[in-house]
């Protein structure tokens, strides 16, 4: 495993649909998804999705913080890795609310976004194997967010408001 380069927006790579993957025996394809949780660990981050790191793959990688706080905040979702492979939103909640997001590919910046509250997602795991994943609040971002990737879609694209994040990299509007 090794951890990969983030890329950002002036790589076209990461404004392009990304491909279906078909072969699941592939060793690079799983060589992949090792670096990705790595490079998504080490960056730190709480998803990534393949073309992040200049692959035009339909892979995502997303998990969320198990420290003591984050287990209060994220109960049952928190510390569980989640690899999904040709991911699709197959369910969205009528109800949307609008939160803060940022992004591996823009650092140092923060958006509001309104997202869906709940949405249920199908797609691989890393075997090829049939998943359904049902994801809400913070989980259900993350989600949307990465699956945005695979369509060549930053958060930035849907934002309300975007600003710059302050020199000890919190989010603070300007």
């Amino acid at each position: 495993m090794s951890v990969r380069t983030i890329i950002t927006p002036d790589n076209e790579v990461l404004r392009k649909k990304a491909r279906r993957v078909a072969d699941f025996a592939d060793e690079k394809l799983q060589r992949l998804i090792d670096d990705m949780v790595e490079t998504m660990l080490d960056a730190p981050g709480v998803g990534l999705a393949a073309p992040q790191v200049a692959e035009s793959q339909r892979v995502i990688v997303i998990r969320l913080p198990d420290d003591e706080e984050s287990l209060e905040e994220y109960g049952r979702d928190a510390g569980i890795l989640h690899v999904v492979v040709n991911p699709e939103i197959i369910k969205s909640s009528r109800d949307t609310v609008e939160g803060v997001e940022a992004c591996l590919s823009i650092p140092g910046f923060f958006g509001k976004v309104d997202r869906h509250v709940a949405v249920t997602v199908k797609g691989q795991d890393r075997h090829g194997r049939d998943i359904r994943i049902k994801a809400r609040d913070w989980l259900a971002r993350v989600f949307q967010h990465e699956i945005d990737h695979l369509d060549g879609v930053l958060y930035i694209d849907k934002a309300s408001e975007i600003w710059r994040a302050s020199p000890e990299g919190e989010a603070t509007e300007e």
